[in-house]
């Protein structure tokens, strides 16, 4: 048997393994770069292919000489009052950073709401911003440096009440400064709540060390490997993502080292010597564990499917890193086992029992548990768990027709963060899109720019459900700067729409949505009717990559189910099995999606979830549970060769659920120490990975799974015919 060859030839290479797996952690910690000194690429900058916002944007810079949409705004504000020293010095810094040179900033843009002039004003002279805009190239980290030390050096009288620096761009560069000081401590915890667990699981101190040694090789591997294939490749890896890299590292190593541990140990207390223990264990574990971390490795891949550079970039980078951690957890956890034998159990080794060679091992129902299992197992039984189960995860699904998404660049910041500060303050003294306006560019087909029909438009435009205010041609103070609203190359002309609400979240994105789809009729009922129109501007941009998740979705899932679906198909070889197997994966997942939503939208307020979370979610709750399909089922076959489907149960389901419980506390507990990071979208996933695993591990996997296995019975093998039975009193049927 393949199983069995590759077994014998881990452990008798156990000290060749252990060497090269940790020269290869060497190698890679010197010559490989890591994801933050690779060309990475921000969440936020993965934006989708061929975008219209971006297309109209670069048509809008080709038309205008005049910016008008900034990543980066300076923010005044005084609730009593700004003075008129304060005011004026506002207009000046502007016009002076325009000459400045060496700090990379082209241009500057003031907006005062002083006199409730200025659009969505809500205030009179209480707040000042101040909108930079750089040279092309400037990176992330430069532009926020050069317009903290241009308000630093500039916007520094006692009156000018400096709140500070805001937009996408510093909000950015916040969201990697927090995951990079609290990466140390997400590992931290992960690695404490690993050994936690599973030194109390097995009462001993080196089952724990083996996993902790097997997962510290497969990461210091594994994420540098991937940072490098995706530079050589030119795909960039994001960086933000490393803290779920590394907890998905943890967790699957841990998942499997449970596994081949679980094995181990029963071996030596049959009375087994150390390294046939360990030759077993492999054996039975090695065809589980490499199809388990197929699956999971193919359903990240599978985010290939989607169009979103995010998917494609994430996608590729977390199917490495798995099977990096595959290849640890059947290579070295084997070979470590084999090396410490008892003494990975110290200092609770097992009891031996005497082995009883050449004789099938009898099935017993004589431990409470089995004894639940076997009663369980019964049709009738079976049929109730299956009802209360499946009531329960469409319950717990409802929540998901709330779903909101948005991006939570800014108010996704800690409270006390000065980019989240900054954009209340403007919010409070304008409306809160004022941080960053919607651009909407309008073309003429022919003549002059139609300026009734423009001023028609505008008003329109003001008066529709969730727009605070609007800037175009119809405003005399905006049509006095030469190339701001009205373009002098051609018949075309620019509005700012200021949304009632913030401009990345889900609300916002509903506004620009019902614009969209009005914006035509709109012009036409203003005189402008065949004229070009598009939009631009943040908003525009996250409701673009917003209705991409939605199609890229449908492609995923389909991928994912496909990958999950032939894997299991394989492994089981049956049909019947892994299609009732995926679909309480799929309970799963959407129990967790809804369970979410309502904590985050309904109890806690949120209007929105983050863009990617349900989406990366989906994928590695659908693969890592169908690591416990592989590892629950794959036993129960197993037993079921030589036992009756209800006495497989009975044996079988108990003891690998006890199994399957431990390495589900493990990975959840480590997906939930992403919430030390203190941002929300981290947050929301840690909330929805570590509920997720946790009805995975103990709802359907424990009730759900076996419950369908008792019902199904032998048609679970269809279209394959079961082997028959035999009962340990009989004689075993003929060779």
């Amino acid at each position: 048997m393949l199983a069995e060859a590759l077994a014998t030839i881990v452990v008798r290479l156990r000290w060749v393994l252990v060497v090269a797996w940790l020269a290869a952690a060497a190698a890679a910690s010197l010559w490989l770069p890591s994801l933050q000194e690779a060309e990475s690429a921000s969440l936020a900058d993965l934006v989708p292919e061929g975008a219209e916002a971006v297309r109209t944007a670069q048509r809008s810079l080709e038309l205008f000489p005049v910016p008008v949409t900034a990543q980066t705004v300076v923010v005044q504000r005084d609730p009593d009052g700004l003075g008129e020293e304060a005011l004026a010095r506002v207009a000046e810094r502007a016009v002076q950073a325009r000459e400045e040179e060496g700090d990379r900033i082209s241009f500057a843009l003031p907006l005062l709401n002083a006199g409730g002039v200025a659009p969505a004003s809500r205030e009179d002279s209480t707040t000042a911003l101040t909108f930079l805009f750089f040279d092309p190239g400037t990176s992330i980290g430069e532009e926020t440096a050069a317009a903290r030390a241009w308000a630093e050096r500039q916007v520094g009288e006692p009156d000018d009440a400096l709140v500070g620096v805001s937009g996408s761009v510093p909000a950015r560069l916040a969201q990697w400064q927090a995951i990079e000081d609290n990466l140390p401590w997400v590992t931290l915890a992960t690695i404490l709540i690993v050994f936690a667990i599973v030194a109390l699981n097995y009462r001993a101190l080196g089952a724990p060390i083996v996993t902790l040694l097997g997962a510290g090789v497969a990461y210091l591997v594994a994420v540098r490997l991937a940072a490098w294939v995706g530079e050589a490749a030119g795909v960039a890896v994001p960086s933000d993502v490393e803290p779920i890299l590394v907890v998905l590292l943890l967790g699957v190593v841990t998942d499997y080292s449970v596994f081949f541990l679980s094995g181990m140990r029963q071996r030596l207390a049959e009375g087994q010597p150390r390294l046939e223990a360990a030759r077993g264990a492999t054996a039975q574990n090695l065809p589980i564990v490499a199809t388990a971390g197929l699956i999971v490795a193919c359903g990240a891949a599978a985010l290939l499917a989607g169009e979103l550079e995010f998917f494609r970039a994430f996608g590729p980078g977390m199917a490495l890193t798995v099977l990096v951690g595959v290849g640890v957890s059947l290579t070295l956890v084997p070979a470590l086992l084999a090396i410490g034998g008892r003494a990975v159990f110290w200092p609770s080794a097992p009891a031996t029992e005497p082995a009883e060679p050449g004789r099938p091992r009898r099935v017993r129902v004589d431990s409470w548990s089995e004894s639940l299992a076997h009663f369980a197992s019964s049709k009738p039984v079976a049929l109730v768990v299956l009802a209360l189960t499946v009531a329960v995860g469409v319950l717990a699904s409802r929540g998901i027709t709330d779903l909101e998404l948005g991006f939570t660049a800014i108010r996704g910041l800690p409270e006390s963060a000065d980019e989240r500060q900054a954009a209340l303050a403007a919010g409070q003294g304008f409306a809160p899109g004022v941080v960053a306006p919607t651009e909407l560019l309008v073309e003429q087909r022919e003549g002059p720019p139609n300026e009734r029909a423009l001023a028609a438009l505008e008003e329109r435009l003001g008066a529709e459900p969730g727009v605070a205010a609007v800037v175009g041609p119809a405003d005399e103070a905006a049509r006095e700067v030469a190339g701001l609203v009205v373009s002098e190359s051609a018949p075309a002309a620019r509005f700012l729409i200021v949304l009632e609400d913030e401009p990345h979240g889900g609300p916002a994105i509903d506004t620009l949505d019902r614009l969209r789809d009005d914006v035509e009729t709109l012009a036409a009922e203003s005189g402008l009717e065949g004229a070009t129109i598009g939009f631009t501007g943040e908003t525009a941009l996250a409701g673009e990559t917003v209705d991409t998740l939605t199609s890229d979705l449908v492609r995923i899932a389909v991928a994912a189910f496909a990958v999950n679906l032939i894997l299991l198909m394989l492994f089981l070889r049956a049909v019947v099995a892994p299609l009732y197997l995926l679909f309480a994966s799929a309970l799963a997942f959407t129990a967790t999606l809804g369970l979410t939503t309502f904590v985050f939208q309904d109890l806690l307020g949120y209007e929105e979830i983050t863009y990617y979370v349900p989406f990366a979610v989906a994928v590695l709750l659908l693969s890592l549970g169908s690591d416990y399909n592989v590892f629950l089922v794959g036993r129960i076959w197993q037993e079921a060769e030589h036992a009756t489907v209800r006495e497989a149960l009975a044996t079988a389901a108990p003891r690998a659920s006890r199994t399957i419980a431990v390495a589900g506390l493990a990975l959840a507990f480590s997906f939930a120490t992403l919430a030390i990071i203190p941002l929300r979208e981290f947050r929301e996933f840690a909330f929805a990975m570590t509920v997720g695993v946790l009805l995975d591990a103990f709802l359907v996997r424990a009730l759900l799974v076996p419950s369908l296995v008792a019902l199904f019975g032998d048609l679970s093998w269809w279209p394959a015919r079961r082997r028959a039975a035999w009962r340990p009193t009989e004689e075993p049927p003929p060779a």
